[in-house]
């Protein structure tokens, strides 16, 4: 008899589907052969100085590929004559660790190689190393993305999913991403090393639907934790609340396991679980952390390669908050 388990592993490998393009696992296999083990060594010590680093180059790879594509604009700084995508509000609590991971990484890998491994690729190489480093999976990262040309405010508008929306708004914007909803529901796992500000979920505990009352779904233990750290008024900018309280600088499925217990967030996390069409694999992952790790591993494959330049409309930037 075939598990349960096992027909449920195959039916998303099926949806998931490869992405077929143009970059390569070799890509600078003669003309930067170490590039990934330089990359590897400089993460290895950012994440011992700053273990957030992680979850904030995740949520900075995201933001970067769901704008214009995998194309390092978000890296771009604004100009007296332009405001990049960095600059926007949604991207200001982009954390500056992410960033100097960026940057250390590229500068190292440019003192071996120079003018050779994009931006864009860097980012994506140094996600995963950051990601397997705190316990999460391995993937190969196909490189040979080139860096974009432009960085733009304007272009970031609808482009980012923000923290109330809908199951059925998120579906729209990752289809719009050529991601499915198996790939929405894998990415997000990438909260069990998330932060967010009490911004992002205020209304959810103090004014849930317009009902000056907290979401009922939520642990009341946990509704009051969260109350206490983030006052309806008058609080903190500065302070965050983890996205899985339980493993926060761990990567593994406690995110998923944590909204079954009412642990979830943000509204769009709980969603997922409330939803009837995604809580059956929310359930799955937090039944199997291997099946987890195994989606999640193919969704980063296709997000890698979501609107890639190639060599007619990129660049390989030396600096890469520079165009």
């Amino acid at each position: 008899m075939v598990s349960s388990g096992l027909c449920f592993s195959l039916t998303v490998l099926l949806l998931l589907m490869l992405v077929t393009s143009e970059l390569t696992v070799d890509y600078y296999k003669r003309t930067c052969p170490h590039a990934e083990s330089i990359l590897r060594q400089v993460m290895v010590q950012k994440i011992r100085e700053a273990p957030t680093t992680a979850g904030a180059t995740l949520r900075l790879l995201f933001h970067d590929c769901f704008v214009d594509g995998c194309d390092a604009s978000v890296l771009v700084s604004s100009t007296p004559g332009n405001k990049a995508e960095r600059d926007e509000e949604i991207n200001h609590s982009l954390a500056g660790d992410a960033f100097d991971a960026v940057h250390r990484a590229k500068a190292a890998v440019e003192k071996i190689c120079p003018g050779v491994v994009s931006c864009a690729d860097v980012l994506a190489i140094i996600t995963r190393d950051l990601v397997q480093l705190v316990g999460g999976p391995f993937w190969e990262v196909r490189k040979g993305r080139k860096d974009g040309r432009l960085s733009m405010a304007s272009r970031v508008g609808r482009n980012l999913p923000t923290s109330t929306a809908s199951i059925n708004e998120l579906t729209r914007l990752f289809a719009s991403k050529g991601l499915n909803e198996i790939d929405l529901i894998a990415l997000s796992g990438a909260h069990t090393i998330g932060f967010a500000h009490c911004t992002e979920f205020t209304n959810r505990i103090y004014n849930f639907n317009g009902t000056r009352a907290g979401d009922p779904s939520m642990n009341p233990s946990f509704l009051g934790e969260l109350r206490r750290a983030c006052p309806p008024r008058n609080g903190n900018p500065d302070v965050v609340a983890s996205m899985d309280a339980a493993t926060p600088f761990q990567f593994d499925n406690s995110y998923y396991r944590s909204m079954q217990r009412g642990l979830g967030l943000l509204t769009s996390d709980q969603e997922l679980l409330t939803n009837a069409r995604t809580r059956s694999v929310v359930d799955a992952f937090a039944s199997s952390q291997d099946l987890f790790y195994e989606v999640f591993a193919a969704s980063m494959d296709k997000l890698g390669n979501v609107g890639v330049k190639n060599e007619t409309n990129g660049v390989v930037r030396k600096e890469c908050h520079r165009t």
